[in-house]
């Protein structure tokens, strides 16, 4: 009984941080300054190779929709966007070094170019949860700091990882262009 108790308890902390990383709602976020936009959505992600118990160059790509709050009259419209990332050493149970750029393209016709340079991974009861940090270099936000937030289950059973290999992943993301 106890061993269940400790269970709830975790996956209930975790669920709690996930969903404060991931789904504030934008007004509550405190990114509706000049530039600022607040991004969730949901990513499709494939690893090239797939990720194995070993550690080993790896690129990731991942399509997005977000719905996005932008501006100080915290207009909401769709986006998507295109996510590209090289990590010199990555595998199903680390990742380090990882760097990537996304293309967001809003439906006002309006776009982002955003660099990542740095960031934190923690894996908690199967679930992957990256702390991505930037700066967008052209278009809506140019010059603006970016965190990006990315929640992820494996879309394969983790047994997988001795076999084939993760081949990629579902994820929660939040991207926020800040102020």
């Amino acid at each position: 009984m106890v061993r269940k108790r400790g269970v709830t308890v975790m996956l209930g902390s975790l669920a709690l941080l996930v969903s404060s990383l991931v789904w504030a709602p934008a007004g509550q976020a405190g990114t509706a300054g000049r530039g600022a936009v607040d991004c969730t959505g949901t990513s499709h992600s494939r690893y090239e190779p797939p990720l194995t118990l070993l550690p080993r160059k790896t690129r990731n790509h991942a399509d997005v929709r977000y719905t996005c709050t932008v501006g100080p009259g915290g207009r909401t419209i769709p986006a998507t966007s295109s996510f590209d990332a090289f990590a010199p050493s990555a595998s199903c149970v680390s990742l380090s070094g990882a760097s990537g750029r996304e293309v967001v393209r809003y439906a006002d016709g309006g776009t982002s170019v955003i660099v990542i340079d740095g960031g934190t991974t923690a894996r908690v009861a199967g679930v992957l949860v990256v702390l991505q940090s930037g700066r967008v270099t052209e278009g809506r936000g140019a010059g603006h700091l970016v965190r990006r937030t990315v929640t992820a289950l494996p879309q394969q059973l983790p047994t997988d990882c001795l076999a084939t290999g993760l081949r990629g992943t579902r994820s929660a993301v939040r991207l926020q262009i800040l102020p």
